[in-house]
């Protein structure tokens, strides 16, 4: 409800703002004809030209190395690292759920309440869940930022890279339990990065 009579104020008309230069348009004065003037949309926001910002996917920040393209538009190693990161841990979380679902109701006991049942179902999940997700959003992570070096230390996006950070993410990631499992750790993550260039290579065409 409007008070501003009270003050003895009078409401202003934003149409009449000489900032515009001109009387701003109208709904219809804009869809009222066949063609339609979107340049004249920005006026009904009561935003004043100049002070709106757009986000450009498709300019100059966008990566300029070569092979850089994406399944998503990216501007960048930090796009890269927020994307992949996020999207592996979100990945983790669910199989690792989906896994622990199905663990906890295959060891509960048969003759166990509903209750007990699903207590060992929550443990489950709540068990291999967090698990998965936080070890796939490290070796993400991990990965994102030695190929983003990769990159720039050779100036271009190739499988090569993807494969060799691959492989040290990996390594890194079992680093503390032994050469044995450093290797099977560097091989796992060696295919999890050929099968994503694969990917890219059939959905993306350079």
């Amino acid at each position: 409800m409007d008070f501003s009579w009270l003050l003895g104020a009078k409401k202003q008309d934003p149409r009449s703002d000489s900032s515009y230069g001109e009387i701003a348009p109208t709904v219809s004065s804009i869809i009222g004809g066949e063609n339609i003037d979107s340049s004249r949309l920005q006026q009904l926001s009561g935003v004043a030209p100049g002070q709106l910002e757009f986000l450009d996917l498709e300019g100059e920040e966008l990566s300029d190395l070569p092979g850089s393209r994406t399944l998503l538009p990216s501007r960048g190693w930090s796009d890269d690292l927020c994307y992949g990161t996020g999207a592996t841990y979100l990945l983790g979380l669910g199989i690792g759920g989906a896994y622990g679902l199905s663990e906890g109701l295959r060891t509960a006991p048969a003759d166990a309440s509903s209750r007990l049942r699903l207590n060992y179902v929550l443990n489950s999940v709540t068990k291999r869940g967090p698990y998965l997700g936080n070890s796939a959003g490290v070796l993400a992570l991990t990965y994102n930022v030695i190929n983003s070096s990769l990159d720039s230390y050779r100036g271009k996006h190739d499988d090569l890279n993807s494969l060799f950070a691959g492989a040290l993410s990996g390594a890194i990631f079992r680093s503390t339990h032994g050469i044995r499992p450093m290797m099977i750790s560097a091989g796992l993550m060696t295919l999890v990065s050929g099968a994503w260039c694969g990917l890219k290579r059939v959905v993306i065409s350079d």
